[in-house]
């Protein structure tokens, strides 16, 4: 091979890993919408709401954030879901800081993938509504059976107890007790 043969076929296998790399990335951030949507589905209500979503991921997302929040702290966790030494000085992924707090642009696709392959269907309203579908609840409770989701799944049924609010109420709940998520420039980093 020449060497621009070899450069080439390196490019290539780089590209291939990064697409193979966003490819996992997307699918773990579908897993996790998908079980907070499960979670939050039943017989007469759904997800109500993007700022609501948006704010549940973050607490789910950002665990020790939601441990400042829960009514008794660090006691509130359930066993075998308190946030491990790592999780309290890493984040899973990071949000962005946008209008209302924090925010990951990735929402929209999401979703979007999530409803093509009928797991989730929109609500009927103007406003953004989202309820899981029978295959959609059952890909949930499969993910939620697993080793690596069940503490995600145990955490989002602690997220129900406590933080089942409007959109609304959790963004100012955010606001008013954890200003070092939502005192920064807009599109920066939390």
């Amino acid at each position: 091979m020449t060497p621009s043969a070899d450069f080439e076929a390196a490019a290539v296998r780089l590209r291939t890993r990064q697409r193979q790399a966003e490819q996992r990335e997307s699918q773990y951030h579908e897993a996790r919408v998908l079980l907070l949507i499960a979670q939050f589905t039943t017989a007469k209500s759904c997800l109500a709401g993007l700022t609501k979503l948006a704010k549940l991921d973050f607490l789910l997302r950002y665990p020790a954030m939601l441990e400042r929040l829960l009514p008794a702290g660090q006691a509130s966790w359930p066993e075998g879901t308190a946030p491990s030494p790592e999780e309290r000085l890493a984040v899973e992924s990071r949000m962005t800081r946008y209008k209302y707090g924090p925010w990951d642009q990735r929402y929209y696709s999401i979703l979007g993938s999530l409803a093509a392959r009928g797991l989730i269907t929109y609500g009927d309203t103007a406003r953004a509504e989202f309820r899981v579908t029978e295959q959609g609840a059952s890909a949930a409770a499969a993910l939620a059976a697993t080793p690596e989701w069940a503490v995600v799944a145990s955490r989002i049924k602690l997220l129900k107890k406590h933080f089942n609010k409007t959109g609304s109420a959790l963004k100012n709940l955010i606001y008013d007790r954890l200003p070092d998520a939502v005192d920064r420039p807009w599109r920066t980093e939390i």
